[in-house]
């Protein structure tokens, strides 16, 4: 071979190594006998006591890499009333937002308590919880850690906001349902996928706080901006921007409602959020 030639081919196996590092990052956990359960645990962060609950997949495959998603409450709510879901009819939500459901065994899902029944994240003290929680569970579970996702309503869109924020490189994408800028981005200026979805309506957290969280991401995914997208009366437009970097869409869910997790198109009883949330989760694999 010419030292071109060798060249060439040591910086062609030089990709490959880097790729296989980025596209085939398991967890410490994969082929381990697990110790998790689907049942709560505690830990202590910051000299506080933290509690979040599993919920492992049925039949769970030690060799096989599974999604995690995180699912954040609204002030007010618990990780319990998460697992367990509220009245959708009057602002609750579908047991871990519908997305459990949907999954069908594909992921695991972790479902943090917050302090104060909130996420006001004093200090990043939120943001260390979940650092602590991702260390625990992939110690323990074998994850795809190229397939770490959030999702939360009201405070809990906050706080996958200020994840994709400020752990970027920790997050594949995220879901922000009726959030604001409540759980602080010190950073924000990453590219993530992002998912945010209001209501024109929102008597709690007007939709101009959920316009600003997509626009931050607009910018950082380098999208081209479109005309303010609006409801189609009792329908909701959902908008995907072109233009934006290879692997950052960002999308856009306009609807008519209130401050509601389980809002639903006109004609319809189911809501639109678990299938759009999970369809934009798994279009990454």
């Amino acid at each position: 071979m010419t030292g071109r030639t060798n060249f060439l081919v040591a910086v062609a196996c030089i990709a490959m190594v880097t790729l296989q590092g980025v596209f085939a990052a398991n967890s410490a956990g994969c082929g381990k006998s697990p110790t998790m359960r689907s049942q709560q645990y505690s830990m202590t962060v910051n000299g506080k006591n933290r509690n979040y609950i599993m919920k492992v997949p049925n039949n769970y495959d030690q060799n096989h890499p599974y999604r995690l998603v995180f699912t954040w409450h609204q002030l007010g709510g618990s990780a319990q009333k998460i697992v367990n879901g509220e009245d959708i009819n009057h602002g609750g939500a579908l047991p871990y937002y519908g997305l459990e459901a949907i999954a069908n065994n594909s992921a695991i899902f972790v479902v943090p308590d917050g302090l104060n029944a909130g996420w006001g994240n004093q200090g990043g003290e939120d943001l260390t919880f979940f650092d602590q929680m991702v260390k625990a569970v992939e110690a323990d579970l074998c994850v795809d850690t190229n397939l770490r996702f959030s999702t939360g309503f009201s405070y809990g869109g906050a706080m996958s906001y200020a994840l994709a924020c400020d752990r970027a490189s920790m997050i594949r994408a995220v879901a922000v349902l009726s959030g604001a800028p409540l759980s602080g981005c010190s950073k924000g200026t990453e590219p993530v996928a992002y998912y945010g979805q209001h209501g024109t309506s929102d008597s709690v957290l007007n939709v101009s706080m959920g316009r600003q969280l997509r626009d931050k991401f607009v910018k950082n995914n380098g999208c081209q901006t479109v005309s303010e997208p609006q409801p189609n009366g009792s329908q909701s437009v959902m908008t995907k921007y072109n233009g934006c970097k290879t692997g950052y869409p960002v999308t856009w869910v306009i609807h008519n409602g209130d401050h509601n997790p389980s809002q639903v198109n006109g004609g319809s009883s189911t809501p639109f959020a678990p299938r759009n949330t999970w369809d934009f989760f798994t279009q990454f694999s």
